[in-house]
């Protein structure tokens, strides 16, 4: 009878011990808290669509909540009352929401575009051509940034150019097209299509080494979704090998559906050779950083290290 009951205690014993083994273990291997994401109509967000499209976010264990946008000013202010996560963004939004106190980092760079597009009936061939004429820009943000450094690029002064501030990048490209303007500035596709439509490419931040465009996270995301946020990345960095081996006419169409490009994008926009995600270089933030100090658009001088974080190692 006392042999029986050592046995029992012992099972008893092991038992207990596997129970609390497995709880462990579950503990250890607790699912990923979602992600969501902000993304505008625009070619830095193309990766982030195809790695939703194509589960490779599902393939990480990760899953990721896209939410589309019209307007910066829309995501910026979904991002400050925590709806979002992250967004794709820009170096210009990141100093100014740390400047008004709500503290994101920069997360990695974007492969995102914006040309220097003049009129079809315009005689133009170079940025110098554009000394006093009207140049279609939306004040404070990434496209006058990319438009005054493409001035600065050419030994021109910033205000050699008439600029004539046209915020809705529909109603820019319109009267482009329609001959009010001698020149806008326009982000991709929108530049593209431009072009397709009989407007003349002058430059854009690609051939001039600017690169302001960034994916940014809350510092709230940054502490508490790390193990997210790489995940994320390795999603991400496969969607970019898809989109680099396989032909444009491929995923078009779904690009189209998903993030809100006009339907000509599918013939008019060449995408580019997307990166895997990395860090920005610190002569981008530094330069940007400098832009916005001169215009009065921060007080604060932020550095490399204020606005950078490294999730990528």
């Amino acid at each position: 009878m006392k042999k029986y009951l050592v046995l029992a205690l012992s099972l008893i014993c092991v038992f207990a011990l596997l129970v609390t083994g497995c709880g462990q273990q579950q503990s250890n291997n607790k699912e990923m808290q979602t992600v969501t994401v902000g993304v505008m109509p625009d070619i830095d967000s193309v990766p982030i669509i195809i790695a939703q499209e194509k589960g490779y976010f599902a393939e990480e264990g990760l899953k990721v909540e896209i939410q589309q946008f019209k307007s910066a000013m829309d995501r910026d202010a979904a991002l400050q009352s925590g709806n979002l996560d992250g967004a794709i963004s820009d170096l210009l939004a990141v100093a100014f929401a740390k400047s008004g106190g709500f503290d994101v980092k920069v997360t990695a760079y974007t492969d995102g575009d914006y040309k220097l597009i003049a009129g079809k009936n315009e005689a133009v061939s170079s940025p110098r051509d554009l000394v006093g004429k009207d140049v279609a820009v939306s004040k404070n943000t990434i496209i006058e940034y990319v438009t005054d450094q493409i001035s600065v690029s050419q030994n021109m002064k910033e205000d050699s150019i008439n600029k004539v501030v046209i915020p809705q990048i529909p109603t820019r490209l319109e009267m482009l097209q329609n001959g009010k303007l001698a020149a806008a500035t326009l982000p991709e596709p929108m530049g593209s299509i431009a072009v397709a439509n009989g407007c003349k490419f002058i430059t854009d931040s690609e051939q001039m080494g600017i690169n302001p465009g960034v994916m940014m996270f809350t510092a709230k995301a940054v502490d508490n979704k790390k193990a997210e946020l790489q995940a994320f990345y390795r999603a991400y960095n496969k969607a970019v090998k898809y989109l680099n081996e396989h032909p444009q006419d491929e995923y078009m169409d779904l690009i189209i559906e998903k993030s809100g490009f006009p339907a000509v994008a599918k013939t008019a926009l060449k995408l580019p050779k997307y990166r895997e995600a990395g860090l920005p270089k610190e002569k981008d933030v530094v330069d940007c950083m400098k832009w916005m100090n001169s215009k009065g658009l921060i007080k604060q001088e932020f550095s490399y290290k204020d606005l950078v974080v490294d999730l990528l190692k």
